[in-house]
């Protein structure tokens, strides 16, 4: 029996390869997105194994189901698009916002609404958030609303698609991510003051954490903090 098809929709950034390269490791079929298909099939060149490549935008819901009709046999989804949108109040760029919003609420529903019929029971839901859905800042007036909109919508999720899981992570500042080893050292060492374990979390550390809320069959319905601490600070 096949161990079944895992798809991660935005796969191409550190996180999601990382995440990639373990199912591809464990022997499953893995379909990895990005907004195009040369950099989809980079990535699932790079996997090796028995990795798929598709391409659409998550910004454009219509895009999806005619990339994802010959995807089958779902045990795992996960949904992580990013989007870096610097957005404040007084200076409100709607066209951003509308993007981000979509992307976020609308496509990120999107990739489930075509997957759950194609779905085991057995099955898992995944979708990133972060962590300005507890500690926004200035400009992340929709990044803040978006995220905070994942920590419901998964309610949603496991209800309706029950006994399908769904849960979402929050990942904090990622440090070995070459956005954030590129910030200067005065804004890491600021960041690595504020958690409690005075360190960034890793890719590795974020990845388990991803492995852990799709893999145990008793967690559902769960928002979880991957940040080192940094909410107790």
């Amino acid at each position: 029996m096949s161990k079944g098809t895992v798809v991660i929709a935005g796969a191409t950034n550190e996180l999601g390869k990382a995440l990639a390269k373990h199912y591809v490791d464990k022997g499953h079929r893995v379909v990895v997105s990005s907004r195009t298909i040369e950099r989809a099939e980079a990535l699932a060149k790079e996997l090796g194994g028995d990795c798929v490549p598709v391409a659409f935008d998550l910004a454009e819901p219509h895009s999806i189901a005619p990339a994802l009709k010959n995807v089958d046999d779902v045990l795992r989804v996960v949904v992580m698009g990013i989007y870096r949108d610097d957005n404040k109040v007084r200076e409100y760029n709607v066209a951003e916002a509308i993007k981000l919003v979509t992307l976020k609420l609308v496509g990120y529903t999107e990739v489930v609404h075509v997957l759950h019929p194609k779905m085991r029971q057995d099955a898992s839901i995944l979708i990133f958030g972060g962590l300005a859905k507890d500690q926004p800042y200035p400009g992340s007036t929709t990044i803040t609303t978006v995220n905070g909109a994942m920590s419901t919508l998964i309610n949603s999720l496991a209800i309706e698609l029950s006994p399908i899981r769904a849960n979402a992570i929050h990942p904090g500042q990622v440090g070995d991510t070459p956005a954030w080893m590129s910030k200067p050292k005065e804004v890491l060492d600021n960041l690595r003051a504020r958690t409690a374990m005075g360190r960034l979390v890793t890719v590795a550390e974020v990845t388990d954490a991803a492995v852990f809320l799709l893999e145990n069959g008793g967690v559902n319905g769960v928002n979880l903090r991957v940040d080192g601490g940094r909410m107790m600070k």
